[in-house]
């Protein structure tokens, strides 16, 4: 059934990206830091597990039990020591196993669900197809964040004089 809701397709492929980008990834890789103030590939997976649940699972709920919910805005830095010590590989299962079941309910609701509509403290009104809309550019981010650790770790210094043309941010 099409209900109409927008990224439904993006939100259910980002596990199977993640899973390709990382697959020549060891331990030791999944935990390098380009900084000590940036985030491993690890990191960034313990922090897509705890907001698939705790930010974007927990508001889903909400914008299908409530009439007009009020959200707070939610700042991953408040979770740095949580990904910290989360097991890469863990995070990584969980993240998937609530992204399958998140996809599977948002599947199922009835057409005109993404007019539903939330406040959020920070932005104002919202409608559930904004909130996936949201949800899909922090995917979207967060590939890109983990494509450009990858890169950095794995491929730039054997690509030798070659990776003098990349201008990687990890």
């Amino acid at each position: 059934m099409d209900n109409g809701l927008p990224c439904l397709d993006l939100l259910e492929a980002t596990p199977a990206i993640l899973r390709g980008l990382m697959a020549e990834l060891s331990a030791q890789d999944l935990r390098w830091k380009p900084a000590p103030e940036r985030f491993s590939v690890g990191e960034v997976l313990a922090h897509l597990s705890h907001s698939e649940g705790h930010c974007f699972r927990a508001r889903l709920d909400r914008f299908l039990s409530e009439d007009n919910p009020e959200f707070e805005s939610d700042d991953a830095q408040d979770h740095l020591e949580l990904y910290r010590n989360m097991d890469p590989e863990d995070a990584f299962d969980h993240f998937e196993e609530q992204r399958e079941t998140n996809i599977e309910t948002l599947r199922d609701l009835p057409p005109g669900s993404g007019e539903r509509k939330a406040v959020h403290q920070a932005v104002g009104l919202l409608t559930l197809a904004q909130m996936l809309h949201g949800w899909a550019l922090h995917d979207l981010g967060h590939i890109r964040q983990i494509a450009e650790l990858v890169r950095a770790r794995k491929y730039l210094s054997g690509a030798g004089p070659l990776g003098s043309f990349y201008q990687l941010k990890p």
